[in-house]
């Protein structure tokens, strides 16, 4: 028997987890309307009340308030999607991450990373477009971004329009008339590189979260391979936005002798603490899910973390568009302003964000969002580091052997939450005081990084900026071309886009084919 639709309005009122946790709430939210039914009769309400516990499940107590308790219909949304997959079968295939047909490039030989993990073996998807020519000269190398895949541009075998579809092709800025153009997924991916979701070779289940740290300079290392693999000994050009950014100026700074030019675009030479900051939120979010929490990440045999993917891709968002676009394309408008306000988005940008994270969530691997934001984070370019990780793996070399005899010594990790929490060695006045207006000077950092950089001195850049990019502010664009300077390169060419010429934020690399497109096809010839 159907319950009569007033009583399923009172029980959409009621929040599903409240439901199904309190059987007296239950029968209180159904009163009126049992009432009603005992005027004219009693000889039905057995059977309606039977009806109505066989359509909703039992509710906790909640205590009676002045006002009626809110909907929730965004946290009802997660539960249901939590149920559906959980009812799916997990001996069945996992949720799909990758984006199409792709080309696959094996290496088997083990590769040392730069924090002492070793892959025994390793796959890099890569996809191309135009034709290399006799003397495999010109190849473009473009890196991608933290979360995108291979697919920069559609192919034959999958038409799907690629994320840079407009940026590639004859006659455009990566005019494939002229050059081989290269894209990979990067390692510790999950669009068919070796990531986290991938087998261990050894154990024969996903890596998970036993998958070793990663680095940019290892991504870029592992592409390299891939380069060998093709028989390009010079790139004619390393081409990267982004995170890509970072991996086109590492590819130099590793071997100048293999990148001919390198473009660099809303990047950086080291991590800024805002994005460091921003990324971290994202991964603490992502691992409260309990999914992951309660797994410690090893999760492909269970339900993914979706909720703290979604909530993470929303962080994510906020910091890739601007606050004068949003302005212009949500201002104050609710959804539906005829509603009273609620506590789910309600708001034209909240409903949009909830949109973005939805869509997402289970398109990627959370744990490769965890490993190459990480890798994001401990990007830097200066010479302390890089002659730190130089002595590292010189002292990890002999790993290498221990992989080919599957007898691979295991580091445990020592990091450990510090009894004494941060303190401010200088406050925000002194700081502020310290500076002088107008005065550029070089302190330590910015002289390590002058000497970090200077394997580049020679080498043609091209470096792009937005100014209305928060996640990799113009700024860090700047101190690349200053730095470069500074190490005695006389072929750099900087450009920033400010906000009369664009609106869209970190963004502006997927969208301005006329401003960041135009420099890169004249910077290329």
């Amino acid at each position: 028997m159907s319950v009569p639709m007033p009583v399923l309005n009172i029980l959409r009122g009621i929040p599903r987890a409240a439901r199904s946790r309190n059987p007296q709430v239950h029968a209180a939210a159904l009163q009126p309307w049992t009432a009603r039914r005992l005027v004219h009769g009693t000889s039905k309400r057995a059977a309606q009340a039977a009806a109505i516990h066989a359509v909703e499940p039992s509710l906790p107590e909640v205590p009676i308030s002045s006002n009626p308790q809110l909907a929730f219909p965004c946290l009802d949304n997660v539960e249901e999607r939590t149920q559906k997959l959980s009812r799916r079968s997990m001996s069945g295939p996992e949720p799909s991450y990758t984006t199409g047909k792709h080309e696959t490039f094996r290496s088997d030989e083990p590769i040392l990373l730069d924090w002492g993990g070793v892959l025994p073996r390793f796959d890099i998807a890569y996809e191309t477009w135009g034709t290399l020519n006799a003397d495999r000269s010109n190849a473009v190398l473009l890196h991608t971004g933290l979360s995108a895949s291979s697919h920069a541009h559609s192919t034959e075998t999958n038409p799907k329009p690629g994320w840079w579809e407009k940026f590639i092709g004859p006659g455009a800025p990566l005019d494939t008339n002229k050059y081989f153009v290269i894209c990979t997924n990067v390692l510790g991916g999950c669009y068919g590189s070796t990531g986290p979701a991938s087998l261990d070779p050894t154990s024969q289940q996903p890596y998970a979260t036993s998958f070793p740290i990663l680095t940019m300079q290892d991504m870029v290392r592992a592409q390299f391979r891939l380069l060998d693999g093709l028989s390009i000994n010079k790139l004619y050009a390393s081409v990267g936005c982004s995170m890509g950014g970072m991996q086109s100026l590492a590819a130099g700074v590793i071997n100048k002798d293999r990148v001919g030019r390198i473009v660099s675009v809303s990047g950086c030479a080291r991590s800024h603490p805002y994005s460091i900051a921003m990324r971290h939120t994202q991964r603490q979010v992502l691992m409260s899910d309990p999914n992951w929490a309660t797994t410690r990440g090893n999760y492909y045999s269970s339900v993914p973390p979706h909720q703290g993917m979604k909530l993470a891709r929303e962080i994510a968002t906020i910091t890739y568009r601007s606050g004068p676009e949003w302005e212009k394309r949500f201002g104050r408008q609710r959804a539906d302003p005829s509603r009273p306000p609620a506590l789910c988005p309600d708001f034209l940008i909240e409903t949009y964000l909830d949109h973005a994270g939805e869509k997402w969530c289970l398109e990627y691997d959370a744990n490769s969002l965890l490993y190459v934001s990480k890798a994001m984070d401990l990007f830097d370019l200066g010479k302390q580091l890089q002659d730190s990780t130089a002595e590292r793996r010189r002292e990890n070399a002999g790993k290498l052997q221990g992989t080919m005899s599957q007898q691979v010594p295991q580091d445990a990790c020592s990091l450990v939450i510090p009894d004494k929490p941060y303190e401010e060695k200088e406050s925000s006045e002194d700081i502020m005081a310290s500076e002088k207006p107008g005065v550029q000077h070089l302190d330590s950092a910015s002289e390590d990084l002058v000497r970090g950089m200077a394997p580049l001195r020679d080498t043609p850049i091209l470096v792009v900026g937005v100014a209305s990019d928060i996640l990799f502010p113009a700024f860090q664009q700047r101190e690349i071309a200053e730095t470069l300077r500074k190490a005695g390169n006389r072929l750099v060419t900087h450009v920033e886009f400010g906000e009369d010429r664009s609106l869209f934020g970190h963004d502006t690399f997927l969208l301005d084919l006329e401003g960041v497109g135009g420099e890169i096809k004249k910077f290329l010839g």
